[in-house]
């Protein structure tokens, strides 16, 4: 990276988190491009200058001020034991808007059945100094390998059991596996290089990024609906409405009548819908969001 003066150093983090990193970045209203060899997103935002860092490897090099700040899971922020600024928590994994979780598991026809039947066990794992610092602080002994990959593979004949990441759990039933307990739930955070955050002008860079990226992540669960409401029908239509705060309410070049705007939890369109139309609203239009800010 080239040393800029008023220049972000940010860190994307590179695999599988890449793609719903860069969407939701997209959504937020940053305009990045990517070049399909290269390692050095390019923002439209000149202030901003990126790269693509492995997000095992994101805390150290946060850390160490090679960049002012990245987005990494809490997971690997503590595998590293770094010490870094969490700005603030991003809900979003590779498959959605939640927590992954990291647990142990054996085959379904292993004898180990809690963490104490680990003792004197074999475990493969890539989070391999949360994992050792996890049993030590419960008085386990076992042998903890690190794996390159293909984790869910190697038990039952090169591990007895495993330390793995799960986001739906799909991976560890095809491969016959149960989980025997979660050691760590983790989702993803933005994390600032501490002497970075004492810079008055980073930290407000900083700062209105993680704004806009929890705009448009609090958007994606959202929806907005707008409809026409008569006066006689406006007190029933508006006990119906479970709004962010309250509906925005217009009257209409029609006398006696309203429009209403309305924020709501897109999980519950398709029962309250019908309800409004019951209850003589009429005109509804559903909308996407970009972002909600609070």
């Amino acid at each position: 990276m080239t040393s800029k003066t008023k220049m972000l150093r940010l860190g994307l983090p590179k695999g599988s988190l890449q793609e719903a990193t860069l969407k939701l970045f997209r959504k937020a209203g940053y305009h990045i491009s990517v070049s399909s060899r290269s390692y050095y997103p390019v923002f439209t935002d000149t202030e901003i200058e990126s790269m693509l860092i492995r997000a095992q490897e994101m805390a150290r090099y946060v850390e160490n001020g090679i960049l002012d700040c990245g987005l990494t899971g809490l997971d690997w922020i503590m595998e590293q034991a770094a010490d870094v600024k969490e700005v603030a928590e991003l809900n979003y994994g590779k498959e959605g808007l939640r927590p992954v979780r990291w647990v142990v598991a054996v085959p379904n026809d292993s004898k180990i059945k809690t963490l104490k039947d680990l003792n004197g066990k074999r475990i493969a794992t890539e989070l391999v100094g949360f994992t050792k610092r996890y049993l030590k602080a419960k008085k386990i002994k076992a042998n903890i390998d690190f794996s390159w990959g293909a984790t869910e593979v190697k038990p039952p004949y090169l591990a007895d059991a495993i330390v793995e990441l799960t986001e739906t759990g799909n991976s560890l039933r095809a491969n016959n596996l149960r989980v025997v307990e979660t050691i760590l739930e983790s989702s993803t955070r933005f994390i600032a290089n501490k002497k970075a955050w004492q810079d008055k002008w980073k930290r407000q860079k900083m700062e209105n990024i993680v704004m806009l990226l929890q705009g448009a992540l609090a958007a994606e669960e959202k929806v907005g609906l707008k409809m026409n409401v008569s006066k006689k029908d406006l007190k029933r239509v508006m006990s119906l409405l479970p709004a962010l705060h309250s509906p925005t309410i217009s009257a209409l070049s029609d006398t006696g009548w309203y429009d209403l705007d309305v924020v709501i939890d897109d999980k519950l369109i398709c029962d309250l819908i019908p309800k409004l139309k019951k209850a003589n609203a009429s005109g509804i239009v559903e909308y996407q969001l970009s972002k909600v800010i609070p």
